[in-house]
């Protein structure tokens, strides 16, 4: 037996007891970070059946989302709001539970506690001052808030971390940079992926339920704008505005989640107050209804201003549905050579792009194809896998 093969036994048999931090996986709308913890989770349940888990989760309307298991159990914490939850009464039930390494997953982590910390540190936007200055004038309270508390706790938390884990290679330097972390093992990147029910959908009734419960129009772009400046949900309708003056399309933009006031406000400053008509607001969409809707759609907009990573994009690849994206941030890493490759900043170009690809079904055919290839390229249990491995060398001393 070699060196290498006594050393991988001895990581196997360590148990340990590890905790993640995984407040919202309960909560009914759940967003970005919020299910890359929960895949997260799902996956170590299972591939890891030696090491004891204890997931700490505020409680709330879908608990069904994990089940417990022989090695995972759930703690529900009240703790009131999320600066209290997280700073005072996760690591007391951490320390309680016996945690060894205690997991934050959504950018910042109790700043007082002797339990070893790894965070996920998904990106820095809230740190940069472009970004800053962009949200000033806009932006949800929630946002602003949460903007604020990370931008206080992050730097703090980079300093007492054992591991950093980020999401693409692009927020891996730009977290090195900010930070003076240039060559700093603690840092790491371990990609996101898609789940498994990403994936073209062929059954007519599924189609159809789903066409119906969000009142689906027959031929559609989609976009997921929200009010985070960082989306340029105002780039996109202005894009889409142009389109449908250059084109004299049909077509409707679809968007999930938005507020109809807001909207308004929206196409005010740009001009074309009739666009609402050409726009339908889905409310709010189950995850698992998303597939039926990307294959629904013409091509899916991903033309954000900064991204740490863009989950959405290979949803939509996965799905075989053409995507414009952007040139910026961590955008084309991600999307490799699959997508339409546009800047942001100049909607004429994200306008150019759409009329390029609907008009030419060669190019839209060989976006699928290549979209397909590239999403395949990420899972969520190589991802669990990778912070797996670190928990073990956490343990191991290694790190």
């Amino acid at each position: 037996m070699t060196c290498k093969q006594k050393e991988l036994l001895i990581s196997e048999a360590i148990i340990m007891i590890i905790g993640i931090e995984a407040q919202r996986i309960f909560r009914k709308k759940k967003h970005g970070m919020d299910m890359v913890a929960l895949e997260l989770i799902r996956n170590l349940q299972s591939i890891d059946k030696k090491n004891e888990y204890f997931l700490f989760i505020k409680p709330d309307e879908d608990d069904r989302v994990i089940q417990e298991s022989d090695n995972f159990k759930v703690v529900r914490l009240e703790g009131g709001v999320y600066p209290f939850w997280e700073q005072i009464a996760l690591p007391k039930a951490a320390k309680a539970a016996g945690c060894q390494i205690l997991h934050c997953t959504s950018n910042t982590a109790p700043i007082f506690t002797s339990i070893p910390l790894v965070v996920t540190l998904h990106d820095i936007i809230y740190m940069e001052s472009g970004y800053l200055k962009i949200l000033s004038g806009s932006g949800s309270w929630y946002q602003k808030f949460g903007n604020l508390y990370r931008k206080l706790f992050v730097p703090k938390i980079v300093k007492i971390s054992r591991k950093i884990i980020t999401v693409s290679h692009f927020e891996r330097n730009r977290i090195s940079q900010f930070f003076g972390m240039v060559d700093d093992s603690r840092l790491v990147t371990v990609y996101n992926g898609v789940s498994e029910h990403f994936k073209p959908v062929t059954d007519q009734v599924e189609l159809n339920r789903v066409k119906e419960k969000y009142h689906l129009p027959d031929r559609y772009f989609f976009f997921l704008g929200n009010t985070d400046p960082k989306k340029n949900t105002k780039g996109t309708l202005k894009a889409f505005s142009d389109f449908l003056k250059q084109t004299g399309s049909d077509l409707k933009l679809v968007m999930l989640d938005y507020d109809r006031q807001e909207l308004e406000k929206l196409l005010d400053g740009i001009g074309d107050k009739d666009l609402i008509n050409h726009i339908e607001l889905t409310g709010y969409v189950v995850n698992t209804d998303l597939p039926a809707i990307y294959c629904q759609c013409e091509l899916f907009l991903y033309p954000s201003l900064r991204e740490s990573f863009g989950i959405p994009m290979l949803e939509a690849m996965a799905c075989g549905t053409p995507v414009i994206t952007s040139n910026t941030s961590s955008m084309p890493e991600v999307a490799g050579d699959a997508a339409a490759i546009i800047d942001p900043y100049k909607p004429e170009e994200i306008t150019a792009a759409m009329i390029r690809i609907l008009s030419d079904k060669g190019l839209r055919d060989n976006m699928k194809a290549k979209g397909l290839i590239q999403a395949a390229k990420f899972s969520w249990k190589a991802m669990a896998e990778n912070i797996l491995a670190i928990y073990r060398q956490l343990e191991a001393g290694k790190i």
